[in-house]
């Protein structure tokens, strides 16, 4: 590639504007992020396989004008692709000023008792005004970086409306422990929910999940996704609804969500995976809850410097409780 096209594509990443690429007959059958990736991505940095496949689940790749949203999808030859390379944003997400309920911290990590609304990093539509951005002017300059500069500190995360525990790392040596503790399955993560329905008493849900086929902001059970195991146990029989715990072998996005709603007992509330419209007589607290009722309750990790297992917990949220309660008095 010449050194004027490389100038370009460059300031083409810079400003927001697009590029082409067309596959040539070495690449028949070959996926679309790989393809992408060997036609631009040596010479233009943003455009790693991560990058490009961001793009693609952005709706930022398209053929004949139209988006393409599946990174293995097989090329052919003489299609030309469109990549758009939004303008760069921020290099740090803004420090704000933003209540934090601390479980504990010291110099190495710090432990939040996240509510339930608050997001864990910027992303498109939430911006600011996320636990990162708190954790910025609580830390100050001390957070890692490792996990890149739009998440610092975060080497796991709870969906918006999940509750409950959170460990962030505030320094690098602290960031590389947790996340091969995360790797190697030592982290442990417990959490409670009230799903619809009764489940037998215990049991495991050890289903692969990846990509929903036709709704790719969503999750599923797929024949060919990544391996996914919960274990789970019921606290609390509450009529039409119970009280279960989950422990979680493997961390995949929106796993104990996606594994409750596969085996029919979804969690209350949930937007995405849960029973939509009004239940049968007497369900009426269950169907106005407005959130996912799922809770980190407890955390145990290996400290990174002090190398002791800490072991943390969290009180049910006050809204989970509160439904409780109004089961209880509509069960007798």
């Amino acid at each position: 590639m010449s050194p004027k096209l490389i100038s370009e594509l460059s300031a083409y990443a810079a400003s927001g504007q697009t590029i082409s690429a067309a596959i040539v007959s070495s690449m028949t059958g070959q996926r679309l992020d790989r393809s992408l990736v060997e036609l631009l991505g040596a010479q233009l940095p943003v455009l790693s396989r991560a990058r490009v496949q961001a793009l693609i689940k952005q709706a930022c790749v398209t053929l004949l004008d139209k988006p393409v949203m599946d990174a293995s999808r097989k090329v052919k030859v003489g299609e030309t692709y469109t990549v758009y390379l939004p303008p760069p944003e921020a290099a740090e997400p803004e420090a704000q000023a933003i209540d934090l309920k601390i479980v504990y911290e010291d110099d190495d990590v710090i432990v939040i008792d996240k509510p339930a609304g608050l997001v864990v990093h910027p992303a498109p539509g939430n911006r600011d005004r996320t636990l990162v951005n708190a954790l910025l002017a609580h830390c100050g300059k001390s957070l890692s970086g490792i996990g890149g500069v739009a998440r610092p500190g975060i080497v796991h995360r709870l969906d918006k409306d999940t509750s409950g525990l959170i460990v962030v790392a505030k320094n690098d040596a602290a960031h590389q422990a947790l996340t091969k503790q995360f790797s190697d399955r030592s982290l442990s993560r417990t959490y409670q929910a009230i799903v619809w329905g009764v489940p037998p008493n215990a049991g495991s849900i050890d289903a692969p999940l990846g990509r929903h086929l036709r709704d790719r902001k969503k999750m599923a059970v797929i024949a060919k996704g990544r391996k996914a195991l919960t274990h789970y146990k019921v606290l609390k029989n509450l009529g039409p609804a119970s009280l279960i715990e989950c422990k979680l072998a493997t961390g995949r996005t929106h796993q104990i969500r996606v594994h409750l709603a596969h085996i029919k007992h979804p969690v209350v509330g949930d937007p995405v995976y849960g029973r939509r419209g009004a239940g049968p007589k007497g369900t009426e607290d269950l169907c106005a809850f407005p959130r996912q009722a799922l809770h980190a309750v407890r955390l145990a990790f290996i400290h990174p410097r002090l190398e002791k297992v800490m072991n943390l917990a969290s009180p049910l949220a006050a809204d989970m409780t509160k439904l409780l309660r109004q089961l209880g008095k509509n069960k007798k």
